[in-house]
């Protein structure tokens, strides 16, 4: 195990957009899929996403706010193993407008055309307990 601060981590995760959410489907199976935190990446624990009220992801964060987030770098140039992250931690829905204009980006506008006025409209917020990180023959653990 190595030493590495959550500020440290976070240095290191400001290149990765996207990252796997993982959640509890109704049929008690894992249920993945890819979410972008649209350049949102000033770690701090708290990871933030958007979405619709009708997606999967709402119904079962509603019904068991226990997720995972997995995140992977990039390989380096001289072929070193990218740096990968496997976050637990709780979902929360949020509707918040206000809220969610303080995590808006302009890259959302593609996606949500009247931004945090598009109806059906609701930002995910993930915070971190867990987080577990390798990167090449070092990794580490950091509990929030």
């Amino acid at each position: 195990m190595t030493d590495r601060t959550l500020q440290d981590l976070a240095k290191a995760m400001a290149k990765i957009d996207f990252a796997m959410l993982q959640t509890h489907a109704a049929n008690g199976e894992i249920a993945g899929r890819p979410m972008s935190n649209n350049g949102d990446v000033e770690y701090d624990g708290d990871s933030w996403f958007f979405g619709y009220e009708t997606t999967h992801f709402v119904a079962e964060i509603e019904a068991n706010p226990a997720v995972a987030l997995s995140f992977t770098g990039e390989k380096s140039l001289l072929g070193k193993p990218p740096l990968f992250v496997a976050v637990e931690g709780r979902g929360e829905l949020i509707r918040d407008k206000a809220l969610m204009q303080a995590h808006w980006h302009t890259e959302l506008d593609r996606w949500f055309e009247q931004g945090v006025d598009t109806p059906g409209i609701v930002m995910l917020k993930v915070h971190a307990r867990r987080i577990t990180w390798w990167e090449g023959m070092d990794e580490g653990e950091i509990q929030l």
